[in-house]
């Protein structure tokens, strides 16, 4: 089974959209390896590069409400799963990024605000690191000295397919 965690990139908004996540003109790459360079290319924060350390070593995303909205296209979890990332954890998701997530067996986890407000306090921690077991529903943050456990829901389905490994595995089991 997959491991699901390890160091965070916090990205401190709302509403970032597949566009940011993966823009529009690489959408003709052949393959997803193809796509690996140009991870949140276009995402405008204070502090921010895409082609940072940070970025480059993160496994888990912890962001703000409606994430991966706009345009949807499977490319934005591609580009995540092609750079490591396992994990998005937000207060909230467009819904076809989230399944998108959950088919290519990548974790997209909804918590509270006041949940995503206490992952973001581990934010200035260089060394934060967030760790998810989908099978008991819990992930646990740890960074400057301090560790916290949160539970999360997931429906059956969804857990099954992140499980699998994604759509494609779970079939294989099923069917």
């Amino acid at each position: 089974m997959k491991a699901f965690g390890g160091p965070v990139l916090f990205l401190d908004r709302s509403d970032i959209n597949t566009d940011e996540i993966i823009p529009a003109k690489y959408l003709t790459e052949i393959t997803k390896e193809d796509l690996k360079p140009y991870i949140l290319e276009d995402l405008k924060l204070p502090g921010f590069d895409p082609k940072g350390e940070k970025t480059k070593s993160a496994r888990v995303i912890v962001s703000r409400a409606n994430f991966g909205c706009g345009s949807s296209r499977e490319h934005a979890p591609w580009v995540f799963e092609v750079n490591g990332i396992t994990a998005v954890i937000a207060e909230s998701f467009a819904r076809i990024f989230r399944q998108n997530m959950f088919n290519c067996g990548m974790a997209a986890i909804e918590l509270p605000k006041e949940k995503i407000d206490a992952l973001f306090a581990y934010a200035g921690a260089p060394d934060t690191t967030i760790s998810l077991d989908v099978a008991t529903q819990t992930l646990s943050v740890r960074g400057a000295g301090k560790e916290e456990t949160f539970s999360f829901d997931i429906s059956p389905f969804d857990k099954a397919l992140v499980l699998a490994g994604g759509w494609v595995d779970y079939a294989d089991q099923k069917y």
